[in-house]
């Protein structure tokens, strides 16, 4: 046998690399290894990686500091299977990093990790995909990157996978899209509501309870739900509230079940099912509170529509409310109380609610919880709206405290609700009563101060509810609430607008009211806002009319009209038409004005008490003229003796001189005195004003001063430290007595207003034919009274040859006096007259609708006493030519 010889090994060939095994224990060795182009050791590289991310945040902020991210998203394209699946892996875990979810939206890789979604990819490759996906899907522009590039369908269909962690990511991830509505379109398009109805039947909780939510979101729309009532989902969802064990998704079910309810057609449905009535009854015996409250806002929801409030009623959802008022939980009475605002616009939901449940909800509005008090006061605001039962319901269940109490709360929607039942209980008097004793003017202090709108409009509005008294609008003026009130009226919010004007005009009843709110400036705030087409309102104008209607004087100066319910009273003076805007000057500053070639202003005073000093008071006058005729008692004698002098016929000729002064009051003083010396005009009317002045003069002195001076002193002239006094008109005291003695008595109004004219014409110039109206020289006259008085008033007393408009605010005046109704009308070129409303005299007599009264025009000048018809021919060349 030969001996064997040893087989010799051939060496490795020297161009191939021998195998290395290498354990690297840096994270940093295995990034660098995915750059290697060995699949082997990149699917090794990508293992290690994945099991280091698993590990912690930490760990995920490593590898975006080491690179890591870049290198692997080139593999998520990798032609190999194992590289490609551990590559999405590891982007599964490392997206819920907000740093990597920024530079993956940086880098584009949306296309690639959807495309991983394909049916051909593995179940694991799924997983962590639509992981990836539900990641980047929290922040808003991975939700636009998901859905610009396609990704919605996809997820669609992995709600069909047979794996649970698919359908879970992928469902979490649908869930976050469908918050924008571009998506919740297209959920509806891509036929989304059955898979996911069919993730309802999962064993597993948290899939269930994404599907839910997703359904809660998209129910939002009215075509899901139509979806969702076309496959059944309406009997998903009931299985899951009969199923206790389930209990821990009957939040979720009830708030998809308070969407579904707001259609009319699912509403009739789950009643004919019996739905409803399970519902109803499931929510008011559980004891989750989060059950009850989600139960009471589907109620809430679904009661907006008037037809669904009245299934409600049928199934008498009022019960089930009551019983959640009373729950332990804040949210649950909340929950309820918005219920029974929503329900109480049914008109039978607000009658049951009268008795048994505004006392509980009363209880509510003391809470330590502000939102519960809101809640329970927009609760009560709803149910005594055009509910006076309700209002009283509410008195009697002491809810005005609480209420007021509420006015100071921090929360605006309270504040505002809790004014809105004030206002509604106000409309009652007696309630009315007892909100102002508790000092509700001061309460609304703070409101009327709000800078929120809602506030400021319900608190204006309490306001003109609440201020109808006079001891109301007194304690609103004194603690100070007129400045805010009338700051509202600059609000660039209609409502508040008209609401703050609606209380103006309401405080405007009072005259002190009047004035302070025309000191505050609410006259022309309001003059501004009515001259606006955008911004007046009714109440501003209301507002505006009723501030003039204390204010006469510019009220004629602005509108050239006061009607027979504006009564003019002493101070008040004519001072010519003026523009929109324009602010008319006081009594004592035109009193005060230097002496001007302007149209003089006529004053209307009747006040002849004008107190002396203590020096003249015991004195007898033998030139005080001014005191004899501003004392009643010789008011008294010079009417006594007109009438003696058979002032019974006013029309009745009289010798005169040609100036027309010689008048009763000049010749019952010379009577008196029996001085055989008459007086100058001049003089009579210097002693007259000589007391006005109120100087504690001797007699002697004001003799000397008679003697010296030849024109009267101004009226404005005296010390400014003393009380400032209208200047007197002794002549227009004689007027009113005269009137008042011998037309007052005249039981036939016409023979009044006849009787009154013509006695108005005799002292103003008697009447003048339309051919010599040219020569009567009035201008002249009124020139010399300015003059004489150093002043540009002229009381109208000292007027004794007047024009049209002079004697028209004579007529009105003496009219005023003595109850015969007539208004004041300005017209152009010095026209003034006065319309009367009258009855036909041969109609009186008539059954039934009686015509309305015929107006006139009372002629003053032509033919004294005579009655133009309104919109005549003679009327009109009365008040034009």
């Amino acid at each position: 046998m030969g001996k064997k010889i040893k087989k010799e090994v051939e060496p490795p060939p020297k161009d191939v690399f021998d195998p290395l095994t290498i354990e690297s224990k840096k994270a940093a060795t295995v990034v660098l290894m995915l750059k290697s182009p060995e699949e082997d050791i990149l699917a090794k590289a990508c293992e290690a990686i994945y099991k280091f991310a698993l590990k912690g945040e930490e760990n995920k902020a490593t590898l975006l500091e080491l690179g890591a991210v870049e290198p692997l998203t080139k593999l998520l394209t990798h032609e190999d299977k194992v590289v490609r699946r551990n590559a999405m892996m590891i982007f599964g875990i490392l997206a819920s990093n907000s740093d990597v979810k920024k530079l993956l939206r940086e880098l584009e890789v949306m296309n690639s990790v959807i495309a991983q979604l394909s049916p051909e990819e593995e179940v694991v490759i799924h997983e962590f995909a639509s992981l990836c996906l539900a990641n980047m899907s929290v922040e808003y522009t991975g939700k636009v990157q998901i859905f610009e590039h396609g990704g919605l369908e996809p997820l669609i269909r992995l709600l069909g996978s047979s794996d649970p962690d698919v359908k879970k990511n992928s469902i979490e991830c649908i869930y976050n899209l469908v918050q924008d509505f571009q998506c919740r379109s297209t959920l509806q398009e891509l036929n989304a509501i059955p898979p996911i109805l069919e993730l309802l039947k999962s064993e597993y909780p948290i899939i269930q309870l994404l599907a839910l939510k997703t359904l809660g979101v998209i129910t939002c729309d009215k075509e899901a739900r139509t979806m969702l009532r076309e496959n059944q989902g309406l009997d998903y969802l009931t299985k899951i509230l009969d199923t206790k064990e389930l209990n821990d998704l009957h939040v979720e079910t009830l708030a998809v079940i308070a969407n579904c309810l707001e259609d009319m057609d699912t509403m009739v449905l789950m009643q004919q099912t019996g739905s409803l009535k399970k519902v109803l009854s499931f929510a008011e015996n559980s004891t989750i509170p989060d059950i009850q409250k989600n139960a009471a806002k589907a109620i809430t929801k679904a009661a907006y529509d008037p037809e669904n409030r009245k299934v409600f009623h049928e199934q008498e959802v009022e019960k089930c409310l009551v019983t959640l008022l009373g729950s332990d939980s804040d949210g649950t009475k909340i929950a309820a109380s918005q219920a029974i605002s929503a329900m109480c616009e049914n008109l039978s939901c607000k009658e049951f609610f009268n008795t048994q449940g505004i006392p509980q909800i009363v209880q509510l509005l003391r809470s330590d919880n502000e939102e519960v008090r809101e809640a329970a006061a927009l609760a009560l605001a709803n149910l005594t709206t055009s509910s006076p039962a309700n209002a009283n319901a509410a008195a009697e269940a002491d809810a005005i405290d609480p209420l007021i109490n509420i006015l100071s709360s921090k929360r605006d929607g309270a504040i505002a609700n809790a004014a809105t039942v004030l206002t509604n209980m106000a409309t009652q008097e007696p309630l009315r009563a007892i909100i102002q004793n508790h000092e509700v003017m001061h309460a609304l202090l703070g409101p009327l101060h709000s800078t929120n709108t809602l506030v400021q409009s319900t608190a204006a509005l309490t306001v003109a509810a609440t201020a109808c008294d006079v001891e109301a609008r007194t304690e609103l003026r004194n603690c100070g609430g007129l400045e805010p009130l009338v700051k509202l009226l600059h609000s660039k919010n209609d409502e508040v607008r008209r609401h703050a004007s609606w209380a103006v005009m309401v405080c405007a009843g009072d005259e002190l009211m009047a004035v302070e709110l025309c000191r505050l400036g609410a006259l022309s705030i309001l003059e501004e806002i009515n001259q606006s087409l955008s911004r007046k309102n009714k109440f501003s104008e209301a507002a505006y009319n009723k501030l003039l209607n204390n204010n006469l004087s510019l009220k004629y100066s602005q509108t050239g009209y006061l009607s027979s319910s504006n009564i003019i009273s002493d101070g008040f003076y004519d001072y010519g038409r003026i523009n929109p805007g324009t602010k008319l000057s006081p009594l004592k500053e035109l009193c005060l004005q230097e002496l001007n070639d302007q149209r003089a202003i006529l004053l209307v005073n009747n006040k002849s008490d004008i107190s002396p000093p203590p020096s003249m008071e015991d004195k007898s006058s033998d030139v005080g003229y001014g005191r004899s005729i501003s004392s009643s008692s010789s008011l008294r004698r010079a009417s006594k003796e007109k009438a003696n002098a058979g002032f019974g016929s006013p029309t009745e000729e009289k010798s005169e001189p040609a100036s027309g002064r010689n008048t009763v009051l000049s010749r019952g003083v010379t009577k008196e005195k029996g001085a055989s010396k008459k007086k100058s005009k001049l003089q009579l009317i210097c002693s007259s004003y000589l007391l006005w002045k109120g100087k504690g003069k001797k007699e002697e002195e004001k003799v000397k001063e008679e003697e010296e001076v030849l024109a009267v002193p101004k009226f404005t002239e005296g010390s400014p430290e003393k009380e400032w006094y209208p200047p007197p008109d002794p002549e227009f005291c004689v007027y009113v007595l005269e009137v008042t003695k011998s037309i007052l008595p005249i039981v036939n109004i016409k023979e009044q207003i006849d009787v009154l004219a013509k006695y108005v014409a005799d002292k103003m110039g008697g009447k003048i034919p339309k051919e010599k109206l040219a020569d009567f020289s009035w201008e002249l006259h009124i020139s010399e009274l300015k003059f004489q008085l150093k002043s540009n008033v002229v009381p109208i007393g000292y007027i004794k040859k007047g024009i049209f408009y002079h004697r028209a605010l004579l007529f009105k005046a003496l009219a005023d006096r003595i109850g015969v109704g007539c208004s004041l009308v300005r017209g152009e070129y010095s026209r003034g007259w006065n319309e009367v409303k009258l009855v036909n005299e041969a109609r009186k007599g008539m059954i039934g609708n009686l015509p309305p009264p015929e107006e006139y025009i009372v002629d003053l000048m032509f033919n004294p006493g005579n009655l133009l018809k309104l919109h005549s021919k003679e009327a009109d060349l009365y008040r034009f030519l």
